[in-house]
Protein backbone atom coordinates (compact mmCIF):
# COMPACT_ATOMS: atom_id res chain seq x y z
CA UNK A 1 0.00 0.00 0.00
CA UNK A 2 2.78 2.37 0.62
CA UNK A 3 4.53 1.46 -2.55
CA UNK A 4 1.25 2.06 -4.21
CA UNK A 5 1.28 5.77 -2.63
CA UNK A 6 4.76 6.61 -3.09
CA UNK A 7 4.44 5.67 -7.27
CA UNK A 8 1.54 8.05 -7.31
CA UNK A 9 2.89 10.91 -5.27
CA UNK A 10 5.99 10.48 -7.91
CA UNK A 11 3.99 10.15 -10.88
CA UNK A 12 1.70 13.22 -9.50
CA UNK A 13 5.01 15.22 -9.07
CA UNK A 14 6.23 14.08 -12.33
CA UNK A 15 2.90 15.23 -13.77
CA UNK A 16 3.58 19.02 -11.83
CA UNK A 17 7.10 19.08 -13.66
CA UNK A 18 5.66 18.82 -16.98
CA UNK A 19 3.18 20.98 -16.64
CA UNK A 20 6.10 23.35 -15.50
CA UNK A 21 7.40 22.54 -18.53
CA UNK A 22 4.87 23.96 -20.45
CA UNK A 23 4.13 26.80 -18.55
CA UNK A 24 7.88 27.73 -19.26
CA UNK A 25 7.79 27.08 -22.74
CA UNK A 26 4.64 28.77 -23.99
CA UNK A 27 5.07 32.13 -23.36
CA UNK A 28 8.13 31.88 -25.23
CA UNK A 29 6.54 30.38 -28.52
CA UNK A 30 3.92 33.45 -28.15
CA UNK A 31 6.45 35.65 -27.49
CA UNK A 32 8.26 34.73 -30.87
CA UNK A 33 5.06 34.46 -32.82
CA UNK A 34 3.36 37.56 -31.98
CA UNK A 35 6.62 39.26 -32.31
CA UNK A 36 6.90 38.30 -35.73
CA UNK A 37 3.66 38.84 -36.66
CA UNK A 38 3.52 42.45 -35.40
CA UNK A 39 6.37 43.50 -37.05
CA UNK A 40 5.38 42.81 -40.24
CA UNK A 41 2.18 44.63 -40.27
CA UNK A 42 1.51 49.03 -39.56
CA UNK A 43 -2.20 49.12 -37.76
CA UNK A 44 -3.61 51.53 -35.31
CA UNK A 45 -1.75 54.39 -36.61
CA UNK A 46 1.67 52.52 -35.99
CA UNK A 47 0.27 51.62 -32.53
CA UNK A 48 1.68 48.10 -33.72
CA UNK A 49 4.43 48.18 -36.16
CA UNK A 50 7.91 46.82 -36.19
CA UNK A 51 9.27 49.23 -33.50
CA UNK A 52 6.27 48.41 -31.59
CA UNK A 53 6.56 44.59 -31.62
CA UNK A 54 8.71 43.96 -28.86
CA UNK A 55 6.83 45.22 -26.23
CA UNK A 56 3.30 43.67 -27.41
CA UNK A 57 5.15 39.85 -27.96
CA UNK A 58 6.47 40.79 -23.86
CA UNK A 59 3.00 41.71 -22.52
CA UNK A 60 1.66 38.84 -24.17
CA UNK A 61 4.73 36.70 -23.01
CA UNK A 62 3.51 38.53 -19.18
CA UNK A 63 0.28 37.39 -19.09
CA UNK A 64 0.28 33.95 -19.93
CA UNK A 65 3.51 33.32 -17.59
CA UNK A 66 1.56 35.22 -14.57
CA UNK A 67 -1.87 33.16 -15.82
CA UNK A 68 0.04 29.86 -15.47
CA UNK A 69 1.35 30.86 -12.26
CA UNK A 70 -1.97 32.47 -10.83
CA UNK A 71 -3.67 28.77 -12.41
CA UNK A 72 -0.90 27.08 -10.36
CA UNK A 73 -2.07 29.10 -7.04
CA UNK A 74 -5.49 28.97 -7.45
CA UNK A 75 -4.98 25.05 -7.51
CA UNK A 76 -3.03 25.05 -4.65
CA UNK A 77 -0.10 23.43 -6.26
CA UNK A 78 3.40 23.91 -5.03
CA UNK A 79 5.00 26.47 -6.33
CA UNK A 80 8.88 27.25 -5.65
CA UNK A 81 10.32 30.36 -4.32
CA UNK A 82 12.93 29.94 -7.30
CA UNK A 83 9.87 30.15 -9.87
CA UNK A 84 8.13 33.08 -7.94
CA UNK A 85 11.48 34.97 -7.58
CA UNK A 86 12.38 34.88 -11.37
CA UNK A 87 8.74 35.50 -12.53
CA UNK A 88 8.78 38.64 -10.55
CA UNK A 89 11.89 39.36 -12.08
CA UNK A 90 10.69 38.43 -15.57
CA UNK A 91 7.22 40.57 -15.23
CA UNK A 92 8.95 43.50 -13.10
CA UNK A 93 11.64 43.99 -16.38
CA UNK A 94 8.94 43.62 -19.00
CA UNK A 95 6.56 45.76 -17.28
CA UNK A 96 8.89 48.53 -16.90
CA UNK A 97 10.23 47.85 -20.21
CA UNK A 98 6.59 48.43 -21.60
CA UNK A 99 5.24 51.51 -19.43
CA UNK A 100 8.90 53.40 -20.42
CA UNK A 101 8.62 52.27 -23.87
CA UNK A 102 12.27 51.39 -23.10
CA UNK A 103 13.79 48.27 -25.37
CA UNK A 104 16.80 47.79 -23.09
CA UNK A 105 14.89 46.55 -19.65
CA UNK A 106 13.23 43.82 -22.29
CA UNK A 107 17.06 43.09 -23.60
CA UNK A 108 18.58 42.83 -20.34
CA UNK A 109 15.72 40.99 -18.38
CA UNK A 110 17.28 37.55 -19.39
CA UNK A 111 20.61 38.28 -17.95
CA UNK A 112 19.33 39.01 -14.40
CA UNK A 113 16.81 36.14 -14.40
CA UNK A 114 19.48 33.35 -15.23
CA UNK A 115 22.45 35.31 -13.02
CA UNK A 116 19.76 35.31 -10.28
CA UNK A 117 18.81 31.31 -11.16
CA UNK A 118 22.53 30.94 -10.73
CA UNK A 119 22.68 32.61 -7.40
CA UNK A 120 19.87 30.74 -6.17
CA UNK A 121 22.01 27.75 -6.73
CA UNK A 122 25.48 29.05 -5.44
CA UNK A 123 24.39 30.67 -2.32
CA UNK A 124 22.44 28.13 -0.51
CA UNK A 125 25.36 25.12 -1.57
CA UNK A 126 27.92 27.63 0.58
CA UNK A 127 25.48 26.87 3.25
CA UNK A 128 24.92 23.56 2.94
CA UNK A 129 21.31 23.41 1.13
CA UNK A 130 20.89 22.14 -2.19
CA UNK A 131 17.94 24.00 -3.87
CA UNK A 132 18.33 21.75 -6.40
CA UNK A 133 17.83 18.43 -4.61
CA UNK A 134 14.58 20.60 -2.83
CA UNK A 135 13.25 21.32 -6.13
CA UNK A 136 13.79 17.92 -7.68
CA UNK A 137 14.03 14.82 -4.61
CA UNK A 138 10.53 13.77 -5.45
CA UNK A 139 10.86 12.92 -8.89
CA UNK A 140 14.71 11.50 -8.35
CA UNK A 141 16.46 9.53 -5.29
CA UNK A 142 19.87 10.60 -5.44
CA UNK A 143 22.54 10.39 -3.47
CA UNK A 144 23.88 13.71 -2.04
CA UNK A 145 27.06 14.08 -4.23
CA UNK A 146 24.76 13.60 -7.31
CA UNK A 147 22.66 16.47 -6.53
CA UNK A 148 25.29 18.64 -5.54
CA UNK A 149 27.02 17.66 -8.93
CA UNK A 150 24.20 18.56 -11.24
CA UNK A 151 23.74 22.04 -8.57
CA UNK A 152 26.84 23.06 -9.47
CA UNK A 153 26.49 22.20 -13.62
CA UNK A 154 22.95 23.57 -13.67
CA UNK A 155 24.57 26.98 -12.15
CA UNK A 156 27.55 27.41 -14.56
CA UNK A 157 24.66 26.99 -16.86
CA UNK A 158 22.67 29.67 -15.67
CA UNK A 159 25.51 31.73 -15.69
CA UNK A 160 26.38 31.02 -19.59
CA UNK A 161 23.06 31.31 -20.48
CA UNK A 162 23.30 35.32 -19.35
CA UNK A 163 26.30 35.96 -21.02
CA UNK A 164 24.83 34.39 -24.42
CA UNK A 165 22.19 37.04 -23.92
CA UNK A 166 24.60 39.33 -23.27
CA UNK A 167 26.19 38.60 -26.27
CA UNK A 168 22.83 38.51 -28.59
CA UNK A 169 21.32 41.80 -27.54
CA UNK A 170 24.63 43.59 -27.82
CA UNK A 171 25.06 42.62 -31.28
CA UNK A 172 21.86 42.70 -32.81
CA UNK A 173 20.27 45.46 -31.07
CA UNK A 174 20.55 48.67 -32.45
CA UNK A 175 22.86 50.80 -30.68
CA UNK A 176 21.39 53.57 -28.22
CA UNK A 177 20.92 57.36 -28.62
CA UNK A 178 22.47 57.65 -25.15
CA UNK A 179 24.69 55.66 -22.69
CA UNK A 180 22.15 53.07 -21.06
CA UNK A 181 22.36 53.42 -17.22
CA UNK A 182 19.96 51.56 -14.75
CA UNK A 183 20.59 51.54 -11.11
CA UNK A 184 23.30 54.07 -11.55
CA UNK A 185 25.35 51.47 -13.61
CA UNK A 186 26.77 51.73 -16.66
CA UNK A 187 25.11 49.13 -18.77
CA UNK A 188 25.92 49.78 -22.35
CA UNK A 189 28.08 53.03 -24.36
CA UNK A 190 25.74 54.89 -26.37
CA UNK A 191 26.01 53.86 -30.69
CA UNK A 192 28.70 51.15 -31.74
CA UNK A 193 31.39 50.14 -29.15
CA UNK A 194 34.13 47.88 -28.74
CA UNK A 195 34.96 45.23 -26.01
CA UNK A 196 37.28 42.61 -26.02
CA UNK A 197 37.81 42.99 -29.20
CA UNK A 198 33.76 42.47 -30.15
CA UNK A 199 31.89 45.35 -32.32
CA UNK A 200 28.31 45.73 -30.22
CA UNK A 201 25.81 48.38 -30.87
CA UNK A 202 26.40 48.33 -34.80
CA UNK A 203 23.67 45.94 -36.16
CA UNK A 204 19.74 46.73 -36.53
CA UNK A 205 18.99 43.29 -36.21
CA UNK A 206 16.58 43.23 -32.96
CA UNK A 207 14.24 40.33 -34.44
CA UNK A 208 17.61 37.72 -34.38
CA UNK A 209 17.56 38.34 -30.42
CA UNK A 210 13.78 38.06 -30.37
CA UNK A 211 14.02 35.10 -32.09
CA UNK A 212 16.60 33.40 -30.63
CA UNK A 213 14.44 32.76 -27.81
CA UNK A 214 13.47 29.27 -29.61
CA UNK A 215 17.10 28.61 -29.98
CA UNK A 216 17.73 28.85 -26.14
CA UNK A 217 15.00 26.41 -25.40
CA UNK A 218 16.26 23.98 -27.55
CA UNK A 219 19.65 24.92 -25.35
CA UNK A 220 18.25 23.85 -22.62
CA UNK A 221 16.45 20.72 -23.55
CA UNK A 222 19.84 19.62 -25.01
CA UNK A 223 20.97 20.46 -21.59
CA UNK A 224 18.92 18.78 -19.53
CA UNK A 225 19.56 15.72 -21.80
CA UNK A 226 23.25 15.87 -21.58
CA UNK A 227 22.71 15.63 -18.02
CA UNK A 228 20.34 12.44 -18.21
CA UNK A 229 22.66 10.17 -18.49
CA UNK A 230 24.59 10.84 -15.12
CA UNK A 231 20.75 11.54 -13.00
CA UNK A 232 20.51 7.64 -14.66
CA UNK A 233 23.43 6.40 -13.57
CA UNK A 234 23.25 7.60 -9.47
CA UNK A 235 19.32 6.88 -9.31
CA UNK A 236 18.94 4.88 -6.54
CA UNK A 237 16.26 1.77 -6.69
CA UNK A 238 13.43 1.82 -4.35
CA UNK A 239 13.96 0.20 -1.22
CA UNK A 240 12.07 -3.19 -1.63
CA UNK A 241 10.75 -4.69 1.64
CA UNK A 242 11.79 -8.05 2.26
CA UNK A 243 9.20 -10.61 3.58
CA UNK A 244 9.39 -11.95 6.70
CA UNK A 245 10.99 -15.56 6.62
Amino acid sequence: MNDTVKQDSAVATAAGKANQLWADFVPVIAFVLVYNVFRRVDLFGGLINKDTAIFWATGVLLALMLGFLANQLIRREPVSQMMLFSSSIVAGFGLIGILLQEKAFIYVKPTIQQLFMAVMIFVPLMFGRNIWKSLFSKVFDLPDFAWRTLAIRWGFFFIAMALWNEYLWRTFAPGFEAPLVMAGIPVAPAGTYEFLGLTFGAKDAEDVWANWKLGNMVIVLAFGALNTPYTLKHLREPEVEQAAA
